[in-house]
């Protein structure tokens, strides 16, 4: 046990500039650039975050500033904004690959009557509606609420979120604690639903867990393993327990 203590605290040690970048990132995507210590502790082990973060974030005062408010909240600021963070893993996608990214997302083009379009030209016409897709680093919270390009700026934003977890899912529970920041609605659950190519979602709509489909294989395995995943998985067979990710899904 002493050695699984110290490989995970190497680990921790190994990674510590990925999660600060990381966080970083999490606050560049964050209303007004700013996020509670405690929100980003409850979720730690979302993101791989080590649990003495708070001490940790005091070693790089050029990214982070804490500052405790009148309540005695103490909130976590974003100190430099970096644009070279400031990419999106759709948009490096994109680049690689237009034609996956199109796919990937449906925003329909909304008409009163049936016109008689087949499917390819409904598809581009769709297209025109889908991009070009909103960075989730731009502020969401100066669009209209319920406008196409505040819709596709939350899809977005989720999609980064994903991205940027150990595992490439969440719960509701992790989505909710970031609502305010990521400036998302009641209604994440439909909206995702929208979007079966980009995003699988397991389990009841008050209580559900969603995926993001390009982290993992045909067979249902995640494709790319952080240190951390697999230091986890071999936490899991010292237990003789199954990591809770398996056979949650398989992609159809």
């Amino acid at each position: 046990m002493e050695d699984l203590i110290e490989e995970e605290k190497s680990i921790m040690d190994l990674m510590e500039k990925d999660r600060v970048t990381k966080v970083r990132k999490l606050l560049m995507m964050s209303a007004n650039k700013r996020i509670p210590l405690s929100k980003i502790y409850h979720c730690r082990l979302l993101f791989g975050i080590p649990e003495d973060f708070r001490d940790r974030v005091c070693k790089y005062p050029e990214y982070f500033r804490i500052v405790v408010e009148d309540d005695g909240k103490r909130i976590l600021e974003l100190v430099n904004w970096d644009p070279s963070l400031a990419v999106s893993a759709l948009e490096r996608d994109f680049v690689l690959d237009e034609d996956r990214v199109k796919k990937a997302f449906k925003f329909p083009v909304s008409h009163g009557k049936s016109l008689d379009l087949d499917e390819d030209d409904e598809r581009k016409l769709n297209l025109l509606n889908t991009l070009p897709l909103v960075s989730p680093y731009s502020d969401g919270s100066e669009l209209k609420l319920w406008s196409l390009e505040a819709e596709k700026y939350r899809v977005g934003v989720l999609h980064e979120f994903l991205h940027l977890t150990l595992e490439k899912r969440a719960s509701i529970h992790h989505i909710v604690e970031f609502k305010e920041e990521l400036s998302l609605t009641k209604h994440t659950y439909q909206m995702l639903l929208k979007q079966p190519r980009a995003f699988y979602l397991a389990g009841t709509e008050m209580n559900w867990v969603v995926f993001l489909r390009d982290g993992y294989g045909d067979d249902g395995v995640l494709i790319k393993k952080d240190p951390q995943v697999i230091f986890n998985e071999k936490l899991y067979r010292y237990a003789q327990k199954k990591d809770v990710g398996d056979d949650i899904w398989v992609r159809d």
